[in-house]
């Protein structure tokens, strides 16, 4: 059996009164991306500090890479890259000087620290910036140098909490594909994300966290079966079918149907053997459509199935 990349039983953490993990199980297949998910408070980040071995555990054991947390701290940061939810970069540098000097301070020389750097500053589109001080830069390229900066000792293992966060959308592409790159190349990834777009994009697995406990784990595409299987949306061409339309669905699926404000349709259905007979009640009633689609349903609805509450943008907590 291959030995897991990362591996955690029963971690628990307390803060005072408040407590943060309740006995978190997390396990991570070499050269994968786990993306771990949760509401505010759920506990991921302080999870991910335990296995970062910047917070120790009040309970539990983790293994990262084969070397216990608590027991063999150094030889886990020496395999670790990790960008927090913040930058952490040094404004008083400049870029260059940034990634030189934590090339410098994992033992490779000038010469390769300053190789490394260039290549991960061409990476993420800050070649021209190279030679500016960081507290010039704007939100978004403080990030990517962040980003740079974790991975200048070419890691096995990676944790990005938050790792998009202030990227602007095509920034935010550019970040995935650094992902799965990396991935591609035999490291794995350990995320957490507000984005659950960035979840369903990325991962092979997705854990889901609550109230400091895992409540459920899966593929991406099996957590959407959690919500009760497919979907089909139809929205009509002539909004005065409107009510026609629902008639049809409610008929051919024994459930309600729920439209939104475009006039569009959407109804839990068993499987794609419903499709000719939609199509042949809608050609029979002589309901035209602009929007036909079946689809799984989204990780927001199972995210708000599981936890009740809807994802948000950007009030994840601070210290849990």
């Amino acid at each position: 059996m291959t030995e897991l990349a990362i591996e955690a039983t029963g971690l628990a953490k307390s803060f005072g009164e408040t407590k943060a993990l309740a006995g978190v199980d997390l396990a991570v297949r070499p050269g994968s991306v786990l993306a771990v998910l949760g509401p505010n408070g759920a506990g991921k980040t302080t999870a991910v500090r335990i296995l970062a071995t910047l917070l120790r555990a009040d309970a539990g054991t983790a293994r990262v890479n084969g070397f216990d947390v608590r027991t063999q701290p150094g030889k886990v940061r020496e395999s670790i890259g990790l960008t927090g939810q913040f930058a952490s970069v040094d404004e008083d540098l400049t870029g260059t000087e940034n990634l030189v000097m934590i090339g410098q301070l994992l033992d490779l020389s000038t010469r390769a620290a300053r190789q490394r750097a260039a290549e991960l500053l061409a990476w993420f589109d800050l070649t021209e910036a190279a030679g500016k001080v960081a507290k010039n830069y704007s939100g978004g390229m403080r990030r990517r140098l962040d980003l740079a900066a974790s991975l200048v000792g070419r890691p096995q293992v990676i944790f990005l909490d938050e790792p998009t966060t202030g990227l602007d959308p095509a920034k935010r592409e550019d970040m995935w594909d650094v992902v799965r790159s990396l991935v591609g190349d035999g490291s794995t990834v350990l995320l957490t994300t507000q984005y659950l777009e960035e979840a369903d994009a990325l991962a092979d697995e997705i854990t889901v966290m609550d109230h400091g406990r895992v409540i459920a784990h899966d593929t991406p595409n099996g957590l959407k079966r959690v919500v009760g299987g497919q979907r089909l949306t139809v929205r009509p061409a002539d909004p005065a079918r409107h009510d026609d339309l629902l008639g049809v669905l409610r008929d051919i699926s024994g459930q309600a149907p729920e439209a939104d404000g475009r006039g569009t349709v959407t109804v839990p259905v068993d499987g794609d053997d419903v499709l000719p007979d939609v199509v042949a009640r809608l050609r029979a009633a002589g309901i035209a459509v602009d929007e036909f689609s079946l689809h799984l349903p989204s990780l927001d609805e199972v995210f708000f199935t599981l936890t009740g509450t809807r994802s948000r943008d950007n009030d994840e907590e601070a210290l849990v």
